[in-house]
C-alpha cells in the first residue's frame, strides 16, 4: 500500500517539476518542442542522477514511461494554457517548493532501500530535489541557479534529509516518515520565501 502511495507522489512531484519547467519555456519564448524537452528534463532530472549515483539501473524514469509520458502531457498543456494564466510571479516558487519537499523525501527513502549511509541519504534528497531545478535554470539561460544562491532552497532538502534520517533512526512508520520529510521542506521553503530568509553571503 505505501508502495503505491509514495509512486504516486513520486509521479505528482514529476508533474510539478514538470510544469515548472514548462512554464519557464514559456516565459523565456520557446516552441513547443522546447517547452516539452525542458519539462522533461526538469521533470525527470533529479531522479535519474540519483539513480545513476546509487546504482539504481535502468533508471525509474526508462523503466516506467508513466514518467515521461506525464511530463509531456504536462508540457502541452502548459503550452496550451494563455499566458495571463501563467503570469502570477511566484508561481514556479510555489510549485517548486511542493516538488522540492516531495523529492526531498523520495530520494532520502530510495537512498535508504540501497542501504546508503547517512551522508549518502541526506546528499540523495538534495541532489533528488534540486537537480531538476538546476537542469531548468541553465537550460532557459537563468544563473546562477536557484541552488547555488543564497535562499532556503538546497538548505531546505539538507534539513529535510537530515530529519529523515532522524526519524529514521526511531523507526517513525515509512508513511509518516515520507508525510513529515515532505511536509517540513515544503513549510520551510515557503517561510524562507515569505520572511525572504537569506544565508550569509558576501
Amino acid at each position: 500500500m505505501i508502495d503505491h502511495i509514495i509512486l504516486l507522489l513520486d509521479l505528482a512531484g514529476t508533474l510539478i517539476f514538470a510544469a515548472t519547467g514548462a512554464i519557464r519555456g514559456v516565459k523565456t519564448h520557446l516552441d513547443i518542442f522546447g517547452v516539452t524537452v525542458l519539462a522533461c528534463c526538469v521533470g525527470v532530472g533529479g531522479g535519474i542522477v540519483r539513480d545513476l549515483i546509487i546504482g539504481a539501473v535502468p533508471v525509474a524514469a526508462m523503466q516506467d514511461q508513466n514518467y515521461i509520458l506525464i511530463c509531456i502531457i504536462t508540457a502541452l498543456v502548459t503550452f496550451a494554457l494563455p499566458k495571463r494564466a501563467l503570469a502570477h510571479p511566484g508561481l514556479i516558487k510555489i510549485l517548486d517548493a511542493f516538488g522540492l519537499g516531495v523529492f526531498t523525501a523520495l530520494g532520502a527513502a530510495k537512498a535508504a532501500m540501497y542501504d546508503m549511509n547517512t551522508i549518502g541519504i541526506i546528499l540523495c534528497g538534495i541532489i533528488t530535489a534540486t537537480g531538476g531545478g538546476v537542469i531548468r535554470d541553465v537550460l532557459s539561460h537563468r544563473l546562477p541557479p536557484t541552488v547555488l544562491k543564497t535562499d532556503f532552497y538546497a538548505t531546505a532538502a539538507l534539513i529535510g534529509g537530515a530529519l529523515f534520517c532522524v526519524l529514521k533512526y526511531f523507526h517513525i512508520p515509512a508513511g509518516w516518515l515520507f508525510f513529515i520529510t515532505a511536509s517540513s521542506v515544503t513549510v520551510i521553503r515557503m517561510l524562507a520565501m515569505y520572511f525572504k530568509l537569506k544565508l550569509p553571503a558576501k
